[in-house]
């Protein structure tokens, strides 16, 4: 990384009272200190459910963030990650990598829960395990500002999975989530597919290498059956077959409100009638790209016949009519400027009809016009190589 220091290790617990707070998870409170003068008397109240809360609501809202983070970490007993600490005020903070553990952890999460000014958050590759899992949970059940998470790489499973997913049913701000390569497992896609019922705020979910079956897929499935807002799902890398697969596709042909606009099943191999019912799939919904292995029984040769570089079509054409490529693409615009987004442009492509293009075709044009933004631009041709 970076501007980021070297990994800060996480302390043994100083004190006593330190170590019987970290034993006591399930009704921890960060409270941050205050001088006797502007203390209130505080009024009696139920358990809380979650151990992120602050116990004083007065100080939920005067103390300032910095301070917050602190105090967590000298709550849970780790060194607190001077990073973290330089980067608070930013909108994209990057702690992948750092080493924080299931307590380095919860201190972050105690600071989510009200820091509104970090928007995308990337904490892959920090050994969480199911405990951080707990802890992040409780926090998007909270946290009103993130909007980009990256929690991929992180030694969770079930009941870290459950816990987050918990937490993901009432967040209404998280727009991408990416918990690629943990341990879902079929108990965790359960889960995630009440989430994709409850969930209207969810656009990108990747949930790649996480142990998920046709089990699994089945109850994503009937999540996707409900949902209206997902654009993008991941399911690379699961041990998954084809008729998972047929569940997944059937399950957004269903939908008549479903802006799905990629599904990664690239791992899986299909077959022709496969393919025969995702285009009755595509029919009902043409802004959709299904990415998948191959087809069985394709030849090499039959392959290469159903694919010619796109740009060289679409170049042809425009010579042809005296126009620029750039020209052509506007055209399909409604708008007639440079940016567009993806599923609508896809769709679009698909209904257009003087350079007739296939899906893969389609595909192959998108890479390189793609902002990664869920937008397209058409000036990145002009600076791509030919």
């Amino acid at each position: 990384m970076d501007d980021e220091e070297p990994l800060e290790p996480e302390t043994q617990d100083e004190t006593e009272t330190v170590a019987a707070s970290e034993n006591s998870d399930e009704t921890l409170y960060c409270e941050a200190e205050a001088t006797p003068a502007v203390e209130k008397e505080k009024p009696t109240h139920e358990s809380s459910e979650t151990d992120l809360e602050m116990e004083d609501t007065e100080k939920f809202f005067t103390t300032g963030q910095k301070e917050l983070y602190l105090e967590a970490c000298k709550l849970v007993g780790v060194v607190p990650v001077s990073y973290f600490i330089r980067n608070m005020e930013e909108s994209y903070v990057n702690l992948n990598h750092h080493g924080l553990g299931p307590r380095g952890t919860k201190a972050i999460a105690i600071a989510l829960v009200s820091d509104y000014r970090i928007k995308s958050l990337d904490l892959s590759h920090n050994q969480f395990s199911d405990k951080g899992g707990e802890h992040l949970g409780q926090m998007l059940a909270l946290n009103v500002g993130l909007q980009s998470l990256d929690l991929s790489w992180n030694h969770f499973y079930t009941r870290g999975a459950v816990a987050l997913c918990n937490g993901l049913r009432t967040n209404v701000t998280l727009k991408k989530l990416d918990v690629s390569m943990n341990g879902f497992g079929n108990e965790g896609a359960t889960a995630l597919g009440d989430v994709l019922r409850l969930n209207n705020s969810l656009a990108y979910l990747d949930v790649s290498g996480n142990d998920i079956s046709n089990e699994g897929v089945s109850k994503i499935s009937r999540g996707l059956e409900l949902n209206d807002s997902l654009k993008v799902l991941k399911l690379f890398l699961n041990p998954m077959s084809m008729d998972g697969a047929v569940l997944l596709i059937l399950s957004i042909k269903r939908n008549p409100k479903s802006s799905m606009e990629e599904l990664d099943i690239s791992n899986v191999l299909v077959s022709e009638q496969f393919v025969k019912t995702l285009d009755g799939v595509y029919a009902v919904h043409p802004q959709l790209d299904v990415v998948y292995k191959a087809v069985q029984g394709l030849s090499a040769k039959k392959a290469v016949l159903l694919w010619t570089n796109p740009m060289k079509l679409i170049q042809s054409y425009a010579d042809q009519h005296k126009i620029t490529v750039v020209d052509f693409l506007k055209n399909l615009n409604p708008t007639r400027t440079m940016r567009m987004p993806v599923g609508e442009f896809r769709k679009a492509m698909v209904q257009q009809k003087q350079v007739p293009l296939n899906r893969s075709q389609i595909r192959e044009l998108i890479k390189k016009i793609d902002e990664k933004t869920g937008m397209v631009n058409f000036s990145l041709l002009k600076m791509a190589k030919p």
